[in-house]
């Protein structure tokens, strides 16, 4: 499979997504690894046009497609899917002025219910194999809960659309990556969550994911919970009862975990980055994102802006592929043209990268 067919939900329409989508798909050698299709409003992404010839000088144009085989996938022409879901009227436009503004919209139900829709259709889309993979711009969680669709993040929108009850979040930046035993949910429930079951399985799907990525016997970092991995039960009993059975049940199954117990939260990222471990399995949303955005986001105190906004978000577990943006949706700057596409790049090859392997394992 040399182009996948990459479906690409475009994100919150009062967001940073159709902004970015533009700018990403600008880059004509993308056209030369995948095939993509964005799934969306024809409004937005016309705005999102205006918005970076003026800002940026990009002339690219829309190709509407009401079907996937009226999409041409040719550079010059952005595929889009056009859900109709968001009046041209209802986005602000100061495309005309020299420096157009942000939306200043933020949250509301019908970004929520659009943003929603666009995530729903990829996901169709993908389970009737009509694309091979699928890639999401950021959706406000705020935005689809206003709309009634009650999901706190495109994990879970992703596994009750697909039926799946095992799955985890995993996010990369270059050779960076973690997944995580828990994500959205208080800390004081984090902690409560660590079980062995619970990490046993995050053990075995970080593995598995690391495979889907062609690397054949993946290394796995497992970071403790508590400060020192509890000082031998001092500052906590979870290493000792939860996560070290955990390891141990994973060794026997065969799965590589060199250190062989849980490594203290505090270095296992620095020995990661010196190549201990292709993956690292930890215990919460903040003890995994933390370290991945202070390497993949980089902001410019004398200019005042970020040069980079990098990483991705890749759920594991699913019969599907989906890489996703690993930033939200910008509000405050959505709409002015400025925004950073450097993440959904990321996303995209990640995506590619994710579907060329499942397609080599299916014709062996």
């Amino acid at each position: 499979m040399n182009r996948p067919i990459l479906g690409i939900s475009m994100g919150d329409p009062f967001g940073n997504g159709p902004e970015i989508t533009v700018r990403a798909l600008n880059d004509r050698t993308v056209y030369d690894r995948c095939r993509p299709l964005v799934v969306g409003d024809v409004s937005s992404m016309n705005y999102a046009l205006k918005v970076a010839k003026k800002v940026s000088g990009i002339g690219l144009a829309l190709n509407p497609v009401k079907d996937m085989k009226d999409a041409r996938f040719t550079y010059g022409a952005i595929d889009v899917l056009d859900l109709g879901l968001v009046p041209a009227g209802q986005i602000p436009d100061t495309s005309g002025q020299d420096e157009p503004r942000p939306f200043g919209i933020g949250a509301c139900a019908l970004g929520g219910e659009a943003s929603f829709q666009y995530v729903k259709k990829v996901v169709e889309l993908a389970m009737a194999g009509e694309v091979d993979a699928t890639v999401t711009n950021a959706l406000a969680k705020e935005a689809i809960n206003m709309a009634g669709h009650h999901y706190s993040g495109h994990t879970e929108i992703y596994a009750d659309y697909t039926h799946t009850d095992k799955y985890t979040m995993m996010l990369a930046h270059e050779g960076l990556r973690v997944v995580h035993v828990s994500t959205h949910v208080s800390l004081r429930e984090a902690c409560d969550r660590v079980k062995k079951a619970r990490v046993l399985e995050c053990i075995r799907i970080a593995s598995e994911g690391c495979k889907a990525l062609g690397i054949e016997d993946p290394k796995i970092g497992v970071a403790g919970l508590n400060p020192h991995c509890g000082e031998n039960g001092m500052f906590g009993r979870e290493e000792i009862e939860e996560i070290q059975p955990a390891i141990d049940q994973a060794l026997a199954d065969g799965i590589n975990i060199p250190e062989k117990k849980p490594t203290p939260p505090d270095t296992i990222f620095s020995k990661a980055l010196g190549g201990w471990y292709d993956i690292v399995v930890v215990m919460y949303h903040d003890q995994g994102h933390i370290p991945l955005k202070v390497k993949g986001f980089v902001y410019n105190r004398e200019e005042k802006h970020w040069e980079a906004v990098a990483g991705v978000n890749v759920t594991l577990g699913l019969p599907i592929i989906r890489a996703s943006v690993d930033h939200g949706t910008g509000f405050g700057h959505a709409g002015s043209g400025h925004a950073n596409e450097l993440s959904l790049i990321n996303a995209m090859d990640y995506a590619i990268r994710l579907a060329r392997h499942a397609d080599r394992k299916e014709g062996e």
